[in-house]
Order: C-alpha cells, then sequence, then structure tokens
C-alpha cells in the first residue's frame, strides 16, 4: 500500500459546528430494521488507497446477498477530507459509513456527528486489539470501529550489514545499537539515516517510555513535555541520531528517506512499510538488498513503542439507515473480510489472531508484533492543533539534537502548546 497512513492529519480549524446534528427533532439514529433493507442503497466512504478492488468486490456481494440492499463505494481523495467529512456529518444526508483517520475520530465524535457502535463492538469486536481500538473511543462509548493500521519498522540494506559482520537482525535495542557501532567501523556507510524531525518515531519512542504528551490541569489539558519520561525518550532518539548524518532541522519527508536510502550507502532507516517502495523506485538494484525488522526494544520479548497510524470506521450520526450501516460493518469487519483486507493490503488487522494473513509481506511481518505495545498521539480534539507546522514538538527536537536540555527545549516550546490546546474548534 504505497501512501501514507496519516495518522495524525491535521483538523485544527476545520471542525465547523455538527453539534446540532439529529437535532432536527427526529430520530435518525434508528431504522426500519431489516424489513426495510431489501431496496436501499448503502452509501460508503472510503479512502483513495484503503479499500482494494477485489475486497470491495467480496464484500460488496456478501452484503448484497445477506441484506437485499445495494452497496455503493465511493473513493475520496485525501486533500480536503477533513472539510469534506465535517460538512457531510452536518447534512441531512450524508454518507452512510465513512472510514475516518484513527486520530481524527475524537474530534468527529466530540461534535456529535458520529453513531454510538456498542452493539457492533458486542458482535464482531471483543477480541480487538487493545492498542488498536482505543482511538474508536471517545468519552467512554464506540464511536466507531478499528479498520486497519501500520507502523513504522527499521528498513535495512542486507549487503552492508553483511559487510559489517552482523549475522542475524537485533532483537533487543541494545543489539541494534552494536549493529549500528560494527557497520560504522567496519564499512563505508552510514549506519543509520535519521533526520532531526522525524516526530512519529520520537511519538513511538515516548509510548515505549509510557509517557503522555499531555497532562489535565484544572479543566484543561496543557504540555507535558516536561515529564522526565518525555526527556529519557528524547534522549534515546539523540542516541539513534548520533549514528546519522541527516540534518536535525529537517523530516523524515525532506528529502524523502526512502530515496537517500535507495542510493546503497545508508545501513538503515526508520519507516513505512511502502517506503521500500520509493526506495525501489529510485533504485530497482535495492530491491535485492531490502530487508526488514521490528525496531527493538529493552527485551526481546517486548518491541519498541510505535505510533500506529491508520483509520476507523464510522456510521454518520444522521445516516438514516443505521442499522443497515451497523450490519455493513459486522460483515466488513468480520474475522473473513478483515483478515483478506489485511492480506491484500499488507496492513495490521484489527486482531492479534488475524495476523497469519500477513506471512509473506516482509514489512508487515515486521510491523505486526509492535502493533500490541504500539499507541497514538493524545486521543483529544484538541490535539490536532498542535501538529500544525510550524510543529513546535519538531522544533523541541531540533534544539535536544542541538545541544539544548530537554527541560530547557521542553520551556521553549510549552507556551505554543498549550496555546494550541487552548484553541476551540
Amino acid at each position: 500500500m504505497k501512501r501514507k497512513l496519516a495518522a495524525a492529519i491535521v483538523i485544527a480549524g476545520m471542525m465547523v459546528s455538527v453539534a446540532a446534528c439529529g437535532g432536527n427533532g427526529k430520530d435518525s439514529s434508528k431504522d426500519a430494521g431489516p424489513s426495510s433493507w431489501k431496496g436501499q442503497t448503502l452509501t460508503v466512504w472510503t479512502m483513495d488507497g484503503s479499500a482494494p478492488p477485489q475486497w470491495s468486490k467480496d464484500v460488496q456481494a456478501a452484503f448484497e446477498k445477506k441484506t437485499g440492499a445495494k452497496l455503493k463505494f465511493e473513493i475520496q481523495k485525501w486533500d480536503g477530507i477533513q472539510q469534506k467529512i465535517t460538512t457531510a456529518l452536518s447534512e441531512d444526508n450524508p454518507p452512510d459509513v465513512l472510514e475516518v483517520g484513527n486520530t481524527q475520530t475524537p474530534a468527529y465524535a466530540a461534535t456529535g456527528g458520529l453513531a454510538d457502535l456498542s452493539d457492533v463492538k458486542q458482535a464482531v469486536g471483543a477480541d480487538w486489539t487493545p492498542s488498536v481500538s482505543q482511538s474508536s473511543v471517545y468519552d467512554g462509548k464506540q464511536y466507531a470501529a478499528p479498520w486497519y493500521f501500520a507502523n513504522r519498522v527499521v528498513i535495512y540494506n542486507k549487503a552492508i550489514w553483511a559487510k559489517a559482520g552482523i549475522k542475524s537482525t537485533p532483537k533487543t535495542r541494545d543489539e541494534f545499537f552494536k549493529d549500528l557501532d560494527a557497520i560504522g567501523k567496519k564499512t563505508d556507510a552510514e549506519p543509520l539515516y535519521l533526520p532531526g524531525q522525524n516526530w512519529y518515531f520520537f511519538d513511538g519512542l515516548t509510548i515505549g517510555q509510557g509517557a503522555d504528551l499531555v497532562k489535565k490541569q484544572g479543566g484543561t489539558y496543557v504540555s507535558n513535555l516536561a515529564d522526565p519520561k518525555v526527556a529519557a525518550a528524547m534522549e534515546l532518539y539523540k542516541k539513534y541520531a548520533s549514528y546519522s548524518k541527516a540534518p536535525k532541522d529537517k523530516d523524515e519527508a525532506t528529502p524523502q528517506q526512502a530515496t537517500i536510502f535507495a542510493k546503497g550507502k545508508t545501513g538503515a532507516f526508520i519507516g513505512m512499510g511502502w517506503e521500500a517502495g520509493t526506495a525501489i523506485q529510485a533504485n530497482k538494484a535495492i530491491e535485492k538488498d531490502l530487508g526488514y525488522f521490528t525496531i527493538p526494544g529493552v527485551t526481546a520479548d517486548k518491541p519498541e513503542g510505535v505510533f500506529l497510524g491508520g483509520s476507523n470506521l464510522a456510521v454518520a450520526q444522521n445516516s438514516k439507515k443505521q442499522s443497515l450501516a451497523k450490519e455493513f460493518l459486522k460483515i466488513a469487519l468480520s474475522d473473513q473480510y478483515e483478515g483478506e483486507l489485511a492480506k491484500l493490503n499488507g496492513v495490521i488487522p484489527n486482531k492479534t489472531s488475524l495476523q497469519s494473513n500477513l506471512k509473506g509481506n516482509g514489512a508487515a511481518e515486521a510491523a505486526a508484533p509492535a502493533a500490541a505495545a504500539g499507541g497514538t498521539t493524545p486521543l483529544i480534539p484538541e490535539w490536532a492543533a498542535v501538529e500544525n507546522t510550524p510543529n513546535p514538538i519538531k522544533s523541541y527536537m531540533t534544539a535536544v539534537l542541538n545541544g539544548k536540555a530537554p527541560a530547557a527545549a521542553a520551556k521553549d516550546v510549552e507556551g505554543e502548546i498549550d496555546k494550541r490546546l487552548a484553541q476551540k474548534n
């Protein structure tokens, strides 16, 4: 799947009022049920690249056979999707089912635009992996259902590692550092390409440290960047960055880190599985040397924390076909079709038991073990504004890499973070 799973897409400022959803005096949360399904058409919005044609065809056939209704998939583009969804949720006839980014879900739920899906969870979600399911819950209620996810892995150059005398991939963080040391000493390659502002890798490290980036102070959220656990994550990032010559004030897309790796002079980089495809496009010869492994943690039995980007499926509160929409979710999220999606797209499914469908996909097999210990950015509507450009956390990272103490660097940006957290959606 060659696109970024933009798990923290900016939505600040785009949330027009949807609080009036269902406010016309009519109860739009229920329809007549199975007796009314025949002849109806259910509209489902999915994002470009999310639903493989074969999966859509199979789900459509199963849905139409079971319900007697028609199913209409409408593919949406990522550009401008936040405003488009926000507007759609405020209308009387929205799409019935929508794919929404996992970190966007709380913002949509907070406006009242999404229906409660507790009954769907009861039917098919008892064993959803907690780390991937958490983003679909807001204020204690199930406002969406986890669909698919992805996280970062180590993509490495087998030829360079072999030249350094490394015979197997590392299982612990210390082994990883030892291997990077060996590459630096025994080859002329850059051990690791890691720019100073690979923010989502840093977020994964904070998750691994058990840190929260925000805290509640009174009735509002404020920055928690000064927490010693966050500082420990940043110091760990700094150690990784010490193996790299990448710019300290750029992120992984400036330039694209996969194109740097494609030149064959880099031992490894930390990225999404689809970035391997970008490297191959830049240099076909690199394909034979590509390898993947899970970002290792302190011990072999627990991988490093990772940021889980992905999508949930939600039902519009104003949909007049809610029981039909929920029937679609029960089919689409069943083990059969959730497993098929994982196999076709190489994405992490919503249940650990379905990860066997990833067999043969090197990047996905490397990503899967970390999913259970993964997490996201803070799941609050207020968080979106923090990641607006310029992202103050990126500024914090660069400052630390340039020698400033984490506490001092945090103090420099916390005022701006608090200001953004106080913005009204």
